[in-house]
């Protein structure tokens, strides 16, 4: 079993800036990739940046250019760095990790969801 445990978050003022955390643990064989998604009100839940197995990061057309996502593979944990806050920002944020858990000839896709961390952008 894979469980993913987020950090970071709170309140914000415009203009400010974010840093989220998540480190995932359990019986993981390989993690495919691993990043941040939000929901926002009025609107689906929606990328912000992963990086996959290769580190490689990706982001979100409205974070792009003033985010950054990092990965230690030592200890699976993403890192997020957001600049520039404003109250379009406000939502709740959710770490995700996708791969295969398990071992010894007992493997299991997963796609699994933090259980989200408050953001609230304000002036």
């Amino acid at each position: 079993q894979v469980q993913l445990m987020e950090s970071g978050g709170g309140l914000v003022q415009t203009g400010g800036s974010l840093r989220l955390s998540c480190a995932a643990s359990g019986r993981i064989f390989r993690l495919n990739a691993m990043g941040w998604y939000r929901q926002t009100p009025g609107r689906e839940r929606e990328l912000v940046a992963y990086v996959d197995s290769r580190a490689t990061p990706y982001y979100g057309d409205s974070v792009k250019g003033r985010s950054t996502i990092s990965r230690d593979g030592a200890v699976p944990t993403v890192v997020l760095r957001m600049d520039r806050l404003n109250s379009e920002d406000t939502g709740v944020y959710y770490c995700n990790a996708r791969g295969i858990s398990g071992g010894d000839g007992d493997l299991s896709p997963f796609n699994l969801y933090g259980q989200g961390t408050q953001v609230t952008v304000s002036s």
